[in-house]
């Protein structure tokens, strides 16, 4: 069985958790990177990048679900993640379909 422990910080993990949310729809826009790094800087979103490119879906889900976990986040914290999820999906104006499926899917993963 794989380990999906990681060592990220709260920073780390909520800009891996953004570069998912963003590869909703299987491009990642200029905005989109640039609200990315807004959030986490530009290192820790090179750093993340990096590791996210390595892994597949579904160790990407496990990632943050373990690191969640981890973490043990309030509801409070979840639902601001959850917020800065919605305005990574509204930098280009709308929520499509694929962002809407991702977003659901993750909030029946992390909700508590």
């Amino acid at each position: 069985m794989e380990d999906f422990t990681t060592t990220w910080t709260h920073e780390e993990l909520k800009g891996y958790i953004l570069l998912y949310c963003a590869h909703a729809d299987f491009s990642v826009t200029k905005e989109e990177k640039e609200y990315i790094k807004s959030r986490v800087g530009d290192k820790k979103f090179e750093k993340i990048r990096k590791e996210f490119e390595n892994d597949n879906d579904y160790q990407q889900i496990q990632k943050i679900h373990a690191t969640i976990e981890r973490f043990n986040y309030s509801k409070e914290e979840i639902d601001e993640a959850f917020r800065s999820i919605k305005q990574l999906f509204l930098v280009d104006g709308e929520m499509d379909i694929l962002e809407q499926n991702i977003y659901r899917g993750l909030k029946q993963l992390l909700q508590k």
